[in-house]
């Protein structure tokens, strides 16, 4: 495996040798997630897409349409420990990776592991924070590990980033620089409700209340064997070429001012057999790269001057023509 392939996946990649029902227990997953997040189907499997594909979530909307609740969601049905993180402008590296504090028993430095040391963490308004902090979690998010003063501190596995953000044309925002962009997998957006979903929220229950009555569907160790078996999903030359073209278009179209790099490419093609598993499939079709190309790639594109004001699904909308043939 390349080194930009293997960087998509955790250090410690050992094969966990047991029989699960994979198909059943994501289907599940999906079932109980719409009961609690109401009518964003496709927004919710794209999430569930990322997580099993081993990548981090960016997700860039308003205030108040369900950012934090998903975050909260996927933790509560997947059963893993869950930490959230409210980034702010005065926040330090430290406040995220944890500190190192002298122990006069000892006679000697103990670090202390910060909010990061989660299966799950939330880094809630992410654009808030000054750049220096939010390069904190540069390596935890790419290398699965924190290095502080000289010592390197594995993170636990499976590890996953939601990072949200509000717009960049609100106040007090540091906008995220390409290459932090680069780390997250997907960049999502939840959008208001229709109005027959947004009455039965409003009619029903208090989302906060539903999620402390969840059952989790899975284990951590079972999430880490559908995880592993996304590598398996059979890709054909085809659609190897397929993907390639999709890349070359990218990096010759005056829509953009710069390609889709090949750590791009690979994401594509890892989230894509990603969503092929949560159809309990072994073989990726067209349809899978489709279906996933506009959250993997809107965040990596950048219109050209002359197609400025594109919102996030235009962007992408080209390469969507790109024929198979």
């Amino acid at each position: 495996m390349s080194q930009t392939a293997s960087s998509l996946l955790t250090p410690e990649d050992k094969p966990i040798k047991k029989a699960i029902n994979s198909g059943a227990l994501l289907q599940q997953t999906l079932t109980t997630m719409n009961e609690v997040i109401l009518g964003k189907e496709q927004t919710l499997r794209l999430a569930l897409t990322c997580l099993i594909a081993r990548g981090h979530l960016l997700i860039e909307d308003q205030p108040g349409v369900g950012k934090t609740t998903l975050s909260h969601l996927l933790a509560r049905v997947l059963n893993l420990d869950f930490q959230r993180i409210q980034f702010t402008s005065d926040m330090l590296p430290a406040d995220i990776l944890g500190v190192s504090v002298y122990d006069q028993n000892s006679a000697s430095f103990k670090f202390h592991p910060g909010p990061v040391f989660s299966q799950m963490v939330l880094a809630d308004e992410v654009n808030r924070a000054t750049p220096k902090a939010q390069s904190a979690l540069l390596e935890a998010m790419e290398e699965y590990q924190v290095t502080t003063e000289g010592e390197t501190h594995p993170l636990p596995s499976p590890f996953f980033v939601i990072a949200t953000q509000n717009p960049s044309n609100q106040i007090g925002t540091f906008a995220l620089p390409e290459s932090q962009l680069d780390r997250f997998l997907m960049r999502l957006e939840i959008g208001y409700p229709d109005h027959a979903h947004e009455k039965e929220l409003l009619k029903g229950r208090d989302r906060r209340e539903i999620l402390r009555d969840i059952t989790p569907i899975m284990t951590p160790d079972e999430l880490l064997i559908i995880q592993q078996s996304v590598s398996q999903v059979h890709v054909s030359d085809t659609l190897i070429d397929y993907l390639q073209k999709i890349l070359n278009v990218s990096r010759h179209s005056p829509h953009y001012r710069h390609g889709l790099s090949p750590r791009a490419g690979i994401a594509i093609l890892r989230c894509a057999q990603a969503w092929a598993v949560l159809d309990d499939r072994d073989h990726l079709l067209p349809e899978d790269i489709q279906a996933i190309l506009p959250a993997t790639v809107n965040h990596r594109l950048q219109p050209s001057a002359e197609f400025s004001g594109q919102d996030n699904d235009e962007i992408a909308s080209h390469l969507l023509t790109v024929p198979l043939d």
